[in-house]
């Protein structure tokens, strides 16, 4: 025992003295004398900490899993447990360090059956719920920094007691001189000291462990972080991703277009660290109480929220990536009168725009294709469009079982429903068992599909708060605009008459196909309400 903690701790130093040097390299790059100062003080102790707890958990599955056979049931318990300890030890590391080590645990959590489940479970209630604050004091220099004066002296009123805080910024309500209600995005004062030099050395501890034990190969994920935080941090990007968000839903989804909002930019008062915005107050997507309050159904939410990414991932190719409940609001559409029934219409709200994924017309018009493919339970249109992700001959029904969270024999089976969750065992079929088949699926896959698995994850959870029943018209709406995308980009390459008539044939036949599955979808519900 001695010799394996004395091999873990010559891995930690190792680590943190080579790592180091990484880190000093960004250190380095620093034109502010008090922010070198800080990075040369912190940035190794974040380091160390990082350092001791990779080793630990590396040498945790390495010799807890030692000499237990495969498949047998005690090394399913032993792994289950070893698990559960790393991820509560990767968990305290993110808090000690903070900044984008927090960002990095949210991530984890978000990616369900791509880490294994106790790491999701773990990080996702930990990490979305607990985010450190600033002190007003470092409010108060980040406003006078960036807008230069205080915020009393910037806003009419300013509410010190921030009303949320994220990894990368906390929110404060605010008032400005001309009397409108602002929220007011201020950026975590560590987050830019830190970032370049916490973002190397997480590298390093990454491939570093990928030398010592080749299976863990998490190298995308540390890819992902770096390549999407610096764009995080850039507030003035996140105000241009509203702006273009709001323009795709007028210009090509028109019919949902005041069904959908973003807070107005108030680009005076903006800059790449704060951001002041609209202030609009309602319920979060999966209160389902508050919904209820406004008169508004569950059910019209959970189609309006289908309807809403569907379109931005099969026809605009431009994709809101973090769609948790807390950035998405709900409140009654402006323009609405009440129902007859006392219903009225909803309005989705979508908030926090700085993580976006441009998807290029191939893999849009692929992506559609693919889940065109799933809804119809399309066994050659599905094989066809894995294999162009790269899923291979001996992985693409695992990957639409990770998309759909079915087995195979789900997803091929023509019953109007076999993509809808029926019961908990569904959730249960990634175990241990496919941790190597979903490592090499994640080294395959472009990552622009990782982002759109976690979209897809985060969407499945809002439906079944808002639902707590299976969604079968969710699928049905996915289905309908993953075709309406493939058709028009099937009409805009048809040249010839002849093609032209074929796409219109092919229209007619989808659009008759969805009527009949919308027949028996009804049917269905029918026959389960006599049932009850």
């Amino acid at each position: 025992m001695r010799s394996i903690w004395g091999s873990k701790l010559k891995l930690a130093f190792a680590a943190t003295a080579l790592g180091g040097g990484v880190g000093a390299a960004k250190i380095a790059n620093s034109d502010d004398p008090a922010t070198a100062l800080k990075l040369c003080t912190t940035v190794p102790v974040r380091l160390f900490r990082l350092s001791v707890t990779a080793a630990a958990i590396a040498f945790d599955y390495e010799y807890s899993l030692m000499g237990l056979p495969e498949d047998s049931d005690e090394r399913a318990k032993v792994e289950h447990e070893v698990h559960t300890r790393s991820a509560r030890r990767l968990e305290d590391v993110c808090f000690k360090n903070g900044g984008i080590y927090i960002k990095l645990g949210q991530h984890v959590g978000q990616l369900d059956y791509l880490v294994p489940l106790e790491y999701a479970k773990i990080m996702r209630e930990s990490m979305l719920n607990r985010c450190p604050t600033s002190t007003y004091d470092q409010v108060c220099h980040v406003v006078k920094k960036e807008l230069g004066g205080t915020p009393e002296e910037i806003f009419d009123e300013f509410d010190p007691v921030p009303i949320a805080s994220a990894s990368l910024a906390q929110v404060h309500v605010a008032r400005t001189h001309e009397g409108q209600k602002v929220a007011v995005k201020v950026q975590h004062t560590h987050m830019t000291d830190t970032a370049a030099a916490d973002f190397a050395t997480v590298e390093f501890i990454v491939n570093t462990l990928h030398r010592f034990f080749p299976s863990f190969d998490y190298r995308w994920l540390v890819d992902e972080v770096r390549e999407t935080s610096p764009k995080e941090l850039d507030f003035l990007i996140e105000a241009g991703n509203n702006v273009k968000c709001m323009d795709n839903f007028r210009r090509l989804s028109p019919h949902i277009a005041d069904y959908v909002y973003a807070p107005t930019i108030y680009w005076s008062l903006s800059t790449s660290k704060l951001l002041t915005m609209e202030f609009i107050e309602g319920p979060q997507v999966n209160d389902l109480k508050g919904i209820k309050k406004l008169g508004i159904r569950p059910h019209d939410i959970s189609k309006l929220v289908s309807q809403t990414f569907a379109a931005m991932m099969f026809k605009h190719g431009f994709v809101h990536c973090d769609p948790h409940a807390a950035n998405l609001l709900v409140r009654v559409l402006p323009s609405d009168r009440s129902s007859f029934f006392g219903k009225r219409k909803p309005q989705l709200v979508l908030l926090d725009h700085g993580l976006y994924k441009e998807l290029d017309t191939y893999t849009r018009t692929n992506y559609a294709a693919l889940w065109k493919a799933l809804v119809l339970a399309d066994v050659k249109g599905i094989k066809e469009n894995c294999m162009k992700f790269g899923a291979g001959e001996d992985l693409y029904t695992f990957f639409t079982s990770i998309l759909t969270m079915k087995p195979w024999e789900r997803v091929i089976d023509p019953a109007v429903d076999h993509l809808a969750i029926n019961d908990q065992s569904d959730l249960q079929i990634y175990g241990p068992e496919y941790f190597s088949q979903v490592t090499e699926l994640l080294r395959r896959l472009p990552r622009v599909i990782l982002l759109m698995m976690k979209t897809n994850d985060c969407l499945r959870s809002v439906n079944n708060a808002l639902l707590q029943r299976p969604s079968l018209e969710s699928f049905l709406i996915i289905g309908r605009v993953s075709s309406e995308a493939v058709i028009e980009e099937k009409q805009l390459h048809a040249k010839t008459l002849f093609s032209r008539i074929s796409v219109w044939f092919e229209e007619i036949a989808l659009e008759a196909r969805f009527i009949l599955m919308r027949m028996a979808l009804w049917a269905l519900q029918f026959k389960k309400s006599l049932s009850l």
